[in-house]
């Protein structure tokens, strides 16, 4: 699945809900399905600066594609977690450089965060860009 086929699937499935306190238990719905961060990456290099919670995201290099990882102590944060490796993880560092992530306005979970939260996830997806571009720096290294 593309990123814009994840991100298509994401807004209709907010669409379904109407009320945003029923699009808040959606997010926590899915950052409780999220898998457990194994201990080992939660490490202060894996933790995202500029978010209010602590949010830790693990990237490893598989097969040409990236694999994203994470967890945050907020329950909210956690589901937008979620939704950020479920559309980014298992695609290619410049597939992940070119998305636009419109699924975020959207959705309208731009306007329904506090601002330290929308800051995060600013953070977040920054940080996701800048594994892109270290893994995409090392697959042109490799091919010169």
């Amino acid at each position: 699945m593309t990123i814009n086929e994840k991100q298509d699937e994401i807004i209709e499935e907010f669409a379904a809900f109407d009320d945003w306190m029923d699009k808040y238990a959606l997010l926590i719905d899915l950052g409780n399905a999220l898998p457990r961060l194994d201990d080992k990456y939660k490490t202060e290099s894996n933790l995202i600066e500029g978010c209010q919670s602590r949010v830790w995201l693990q990237a490893d290099y598989e097969g040409g594609r990236i694999v994203f990882r994470g967890e945050s102590d907020a329950v909210i944060v956690k589901g937008i977690v979620s939704l950020l490796i479920s559309v980014l993880s298992g695609h290619t560092p410049q597939e992940i450089l070119d998305a636009e992530l419109y699924f975020i306005d959207k959705i309208g979970l731009k306007e329904h965060l506090s601002p330290t939260r929308s800051n995060g996830l600013v953070a977040m997806v920054k940080q996701m860009r800048l594994y892109a571009l270290a893994f995409r720096a090392k697959e042109q290294e490799a091919g010169n």
